[in-house]
């Protein structure tokens, strides 16, 4: 398992390792002892995963900026199946030293990575290609009313989403949700 640091420590890119034949490929698409060896090396707790996600998405849909409140906070360990999305996650933690900075990476079904987020971070992607499929776990369970939102095209946090040339599909509440300074000063 390569490990690749962002800009940000607490946020990680996994990428397996593929073995590949005439007949096909195989990859240990996760192990918690290589997951919490990693996290470990590096100072960080290491979480359970207690739940999993799959969506579908067309080509444009923006999905995002996404977060549950404490104690409710769910730290994401997401990979594309399926097509290709762009990933951003934000540091929405006020006590960080990169509180409102953002990491984007595409992930996509030809390299099988999977990006750590961890719990203080909120979190979109936008799907580059029709029928892209992601599959995300999650450290805790949804719960309704912790559900959060920032507004995508935030000025503040201002995240190169590289959507030139797509038509963007946003949903009311994603269109419609609050600015980086609102979510954060509650």
């Amino acid at each position: 398992m390569n490990v690749i640091e962002t800009k940000i420590p607490e946020l990680l890119i996994f990428e397996p390792r593929i073995f590949a034949d005439e007949r096909g490929w195989f990859m240990e698409s996760f192990n918690q002892n290589v997951f919490a060896k990693v996290l470990q090396e590096r100072g960080f707790g290491v979480p359970i995963f207690v739940q999993d996600n799959h969506s579908m998405s067309s080509k444009g849909v923006l999905r995002g900026l996404h977060y549950q409140s404490e104690p409710f906070a769910q730290g994401k360990l997401v990979r594309v199946v399926q097509g290709r999305a762009f990933d951003v996650a934000v540091d929405i933690r006020k006590d960080s030293p990169t509180f409102g900075q953002w990491v984007g990476v595409e992930l996509n079904a030809q390299t099988h990575r999977q990006f750590w987020i961890p719990a203080g971070f909120a979190h979109g992607f936008v799907a580059l290609e029709d029928n892209t499929q992601f599959l995300y776990k999650t450290t805790n369970f949804y719960h309704k009313d912790s559900e959060r939102s920032i507004i995508w095209n935030d000025k503040t946090i201002g995240i190169d989403w590289q959507t030139e040339g797509l038509e963007l599909i946003i949903n009311e509440k994603d269109a419609h949700a609050l600015s980086f300074i609102q979510a954060t000063n509650g």
